[in-house]
């Protein structure tokens, strides 16, 4: 009998024509909403889970805690209920009502902070006070590692190997960097392309980070083109994947969206797959629909 955690990953790969301003170019959504936690983040949360498990990490008594710009958050507080272990997340206050309160279903405590530098400072300083454990998404290996052993390999079999551009928006890095690794050992010619938002943009799940919070593991070189998105760009095209093509997401996937159309109008030919991250119930308080 299987259990939630056998659901997590193969999410549907599904074509976009609608959008889609050129025939040659196939423009492939991968719809990570359709993860049993609604998000893309159910792969590494899952893998980090498991990973600290495995290695005896998580002593008896001891709590998880995460500084969380949602997404993530979510994820680790219902895998961490199916463990047994008490989490406690830190995420900025500007994050939307719906994330915090499932968060809270899940039964995870949730601390807010003015931004997510001071909810990465927060659990830094509560893992120094002892009792904790702290995942650090934007350091731990199990994080890429779980999109080298489910995303790549999936676009790779449901794209028949013809995928020639893989496109994702950057936030802990952990998506663009294991799909990049896989894809880039199938075909060095396979092009990666990671989106982040342009100067005085706030799109929530895309960060340019300052240099002393990059996530470690970030390896540019795994990146061959970065493109720059706008906030006006990121929101509009996340309004048009729902009315247009019927795929509900966030601002994130928008702006994935966004590059990925761009650079469809760009090529001569090709099949581009590009990162849907979530799914867009998770913004109905803010504006973003509004």
């Amino acid at each position: 009998m299987s259990t939630l955690l056998d659901f997590v990953g193969n999410t549907p790969l599904v074509e976009l024509k609608k959008l889609n301003p050129n025939p040659n170019v196939k423009l492939l959504a991968k719809l990570e909403g359709h993860n049993p936690g609604g998000s893309v983040k159910d792969r590494a949360a899952y893998s980090m889970i498991k990973g600290a498990v495995e290695r005896g990490e998580i002593k008896p008594g001891m709590k998880l805690i995460e500084a969380t710009s949602g997404n993530t958050g979510i994820a680790l507080a219902m895998i961490a209920r199916l463990y047994g272990i008490e989490i406690e997340l830190t995420m900025p206050k500007n994050s939307t009502r719906e994330r915090v309160l499932t968060m809270e279903a899940f039964g995870a405590k949730v601390i807010l902070t003015e931004t997510i530098e001071s909810a990465r400072d927060y659990a830094d300083a509560k893992v120094a006070e002892g009792g904790y454990l702290m995942l650090n998404q934007f350091a731990n290996p199990d994080n890429y590692m779980a999109h080298y052993r489910s995303t790549g390999p999936e676009i790779w079999r449901d794209t028949d190997g013809e995928v020639t551009h893989f496109v994702s928006s950057m936030g802990t890095t952990g998506t663009i960097m294991g799909t990049s690794m896989f894809l880039k050992e199938q075909n060095p010619n396979v092009q990666i392309v990671g989106c982040q938002p342009t100067d005085g943009s706030s799109i929530p799940g895309i960060r340019k980070w300052p240099q002393e919070y990059l996530p470690k593991i970030f390896d540019a070189s795994r990146v061959d083109t970065v493109m720059e998105v706008s906030q006006a760009d990121a929101t509009h095209m996340a309004r048009e994947l729902a009315k247009v093509e019927g795929v509900f997401a966030g601002m994130s996937s928008g702006g994935a969206a966004h590059a990925a159309i761009q650079l469809a109008g760009q090529l001569d030919e090709g099949v581009i797959v590009f990162i849907v991250c979530d799914r867009g119930d998770r913004y109905l308080s803010s504006d973003l629909f509004g």
